[in-house]
């Protein structure tokens, strides 16, 4: 169940609860588009570490995998391996149930930190350390639920250059949680998720996440059921998920919800909806998954696709971009299926 924590003033709260009724019965059956190509990982910029075929310190020094609570320059005390490399966590990984979504280059920019045997420990609970198994068989440590990773740009002890990458790359702490003031300021509880009434140049109205990056929602899916997005298609678009807490910022609660996904997770809803974000999104005010196969659209607080609520789309319609130059086009050409 759902523990929500609402930010909205009295005014704000009256207009989600009409644009609400605006919004309802304007269902309308939608095209279905043959799949395109596009392809892409969790790892948004975080894929800059592996520039020129810098893998850095995916392998370590010592066969024994240990965790070690140490403390690091401007940021505190982070959890670090027997070499003393800083370990990180992903926030669009999940921590229940555990999961990695760093794969491919991205597992090549983040080289995962692979169980060998017992997980040794210094300064942190035994209870709290665990494993997950990746995509390609292996067995990957886990804190707190949370994978860990290296950092290839990390060329000695006491590095954190990883700290803040693209809004989702943290020095993990000894409990799982993210390391350092910055990371502490960005999340006002360990594991929530935030939802925000924002705007977008030449779209108007969008709920973006915690991290300030567009939401969307899938046609394909069932409302208040299921979600049709799995497997490769949600590496391509991450599911928003909740861990059982979600604050809610100018946007009605009336309208939060959430589904069970096929892995077990819970997604969150809004207006019935799951929500997504899209890996090919790499700073906030990116929407390049607007359209794409004629399925994917941004959301907006009213937990309608953009331009479909009467209350907004008059004003939507005057900011869009002239036609042809949505980011479905970019999309097209690319290796691999798109979703």
């Amino acid at each position: 169940m759902l523990r929500t924590r609402i930010a909205v003033s009295v005014a704000a709260a009256a207009a989600g609860l009409a644009v609400l009724t605006a919004c309802s019965g304007v269902e309308t059956a939608q095209p279905v588009v043959a799949p395109a190509a596009a392809g892409g990982t969790g790892g948004g910029q975080a894929l800059n570490g592996a520039n020129n075929g810098q893998v850095g310190n995916a392998a370590p020094a010592s066969n024994e995998t240990k965790l070690v609570v140490a403390d690091v320059a401007e940021v505190g005390q982070v959890l670090t391996d027997q070499n003393g490399m800083t370990l990180y966590r992903f926030d669009k990984d999940t921590a229940k149930p555990p999961k990695s979504n760093c794969d491919g280059d991205c597992a090549k920019a983040w080289p995962p930190m692979l169980a060998t045997g017992d997980v040794q420990v210094q300064g942190v609970d035994k209870s709290m350390v665990g494993k997950v198994t990746r995509t390609d068989g292996t067995e990957q440590v886990t804190v707190g639920g949370w994978a860990l990773y290296r950092y290839a740009k990390d060329t000695k002890p006491g590095d954190a250059t990883g700290q803040g990458v693209g809004g989702a790359w943290y020095a993990a702490n000894a409990n799982g949680g993210k390391a350092g003031q910055a990371a502490a300021a960005g999340e006002s509880e360990a594991g929530a998720v935030k939802l925000s009434a924002s705007k977008i140049d030449g779209l108007g109205d969008a709920i973006v996440d915690q991290n300030g990056m567009t939401l969307y929602l899938f046609q394909k899916d069932t409302k208040k059921k299921t979600s049709a997005c799995n497997g490769d298609c949600a590496k391509t678009w991450p599911p928003v998920l909740s861990n059982g807490k979600v604050e809610l910022q100018g946007i009605d609660s009336k309208l939060l919800g959430s589904i069970k996904r096929q892995d077990g997770s819970e997604q969150v809803t809004i207006g019935g909806w799951p929500v997504y974000t899209f890996s090919k999104d790499t700073k906030p005010g990116d929407a390049n998954g607007q359209g794409v196969n004629g399925t994917w659209f941004v959301i907006e607080p009213a937990g309608c696709k953009v331009g479909s609520n009467p209350a907004t789309a008059l004003g939507q319609q005057q900011q869009q971009a002239p036609a042809g130059s949505g980011a479905a086009s970019n999309d097209s050409g690319a290796g691999g299926t798109t979703y």
